[in-house]
């Protein structure tokens, strides 16, 4: 498994909506949660994309010279930037991070905030705009020169001068749940993301998107985008659980569920859903609760447990062909720290080069300031 991390440019603290137990969200606490998973050994990191975040690419690249291993999973809106120039901010960073960019691609959910972008495609317009610019974007990192004159995107002459880092695209994610997102997957994307839902709800996606894949002789990863709620047992999991929603009122619910329903992405659609449709008994699978979805888009499921328990749960996701795995939790700069020391050696973690053992081994305080710890 390659497990990532979440940056939360669009806020942090102890519980959901309230500014009790916040997180000072600035330059210094990102540098802390980059620095924190660069250490603990995690591949990459998700910068998030949207009008409620700070801005993916400036963030990513105050933190680059910050961090030495981190790979940085940034968003690229095909309906809202020209090809040409978001494939030259691409190889850049691509190059002066030495490889670690990842390039996250999202055509959109929120009518409300594409029209406030710039952006009048409504959702199968959108998936026929991503298919055009991936096209001319795959054919610019490969040092092609590029005319195309498509139904969204034109080009002329177009051409990159200096090219990314390894001389070809920095690989491609993409979360999509509609037909018209799969068959972009299928074509163009190296790793297919899809958010937990249960895991044979998941199933169904992964197979429809390989299957579609194997047809054009691709193969395609696949990742999993999931909360984590894990202690040292059951029961104080399923307690912070409920801590972490004691503020969320009926109220902060209704109007949550609201906006999230005018969303056209499908699969935000199928999270809302889920949320609705276990109003009662929010504990969708096992394990899968559903309780963050109530007031937050995207990922709103959690995996709730203890370590051994969250561990097994996440092995089976991972038996579906899952490889990939972006988790979170609240507050994201403790919780990194938590999920490593629980998770991390109960799982086929694959680590990015780290220093040798014996350079820089875990050690913990000394024992009256002189005896090294068991």
């Amino acid at each position: 498994m390659e497990i990532f991390w979440y940056l939360p440019t669009m806020g942090d603290g102890r519980y959901l909506g309230t500014s009790e137990g916040a997180k000072v969200t600035d330059l210094h606490y990102f540098r802390q949660v980059a620095q924190a998973v660069d250490r603990l050994g995690f591949t990459g990191m998700l910068v998030p994309t949207g009008h409620a975040c700070e801005d993916g690419w400036v963030v990513a690249s105050a933190l680059m010279t910050a961090t030495e291993r981190l790979k940085f999973l940034v968003a690229v809106r095909p309906g809202g930037i020209s090809v040409s120039i978001a494939a030259r901010m691409a190889a850049s960073f691509d190059r002066l991070s030495t490889g670690r960019l990842l390039i996250n691609v999202v055509a959109g959910g929120d009518p409300l905030e594409m029209k406030g972008d710039g952006i009048f495609l409504d959702h199968k317009e959108r998936y026929e705009a991503t298919d055009e610019f991936l096209t001319v974007w795959n054919r610019l990192m490969k040092g092609e020169e590029v005319t195309f004159s498509g139904k969204h995107v034109q080009v002329e002459q177009a051409k990159l001068l200096y090219p990314p880092f390894n001389r070809q695209s920095p690989p491609l994610f993409i979360g999509a749940s509609s037909a018209a997102g799969h068959q972009v997957a299928a074509k163009h994307i190296d790793t297919y993301l899809t958010w937990a839902e249960t895991p044979a709800m998941v199933a169904e996606k992964i197979a429809d998107v390989r299957a579609q894949a194997r047809a054009l002789n691709r193969e395609i990863r696949i990742g999993l985008r999931v909360q984590i709620i894990v202690r040292d047992t059951e029961e104080e999991a399923w307690e912070a659980a409920r801590q972490l929603v004691k503020h969320v009122t009926k109220e902060d619910i209704e109007e949550a569920q609201q906006v999230l329903g005018r969303f056209d992405s499908v699969g935000q659609r199928r999270m809302t859903q889920l949320v609705r449709d276990h109003q009662d008994q929010l504990e969708i699978s096992p394990n899968l609760w559903a309780g963050i979805g109530q007031v937050r888009g995207g990922v709103g499921t959690a995996l709730v447990g203890d370590a051994d328990t969250v561990a097994e749960r996440l092995k089976e996701y991972a038996a579906l062909g899952i490889d990939t795995f972006i988790l979170s939790g609240y507050p994201h700069l403790e919780e990194a720290y938590r999920i490593a020391e629980l998770l991390f050696p109960r799982l086929p973690v694959q680590f990015p080069k780290r220093p040798e053992p014996w350079e820089w081994a875990p050690m913990g305080e000394l024992i009256a300031e002189s005896i090294v710890p068991k």
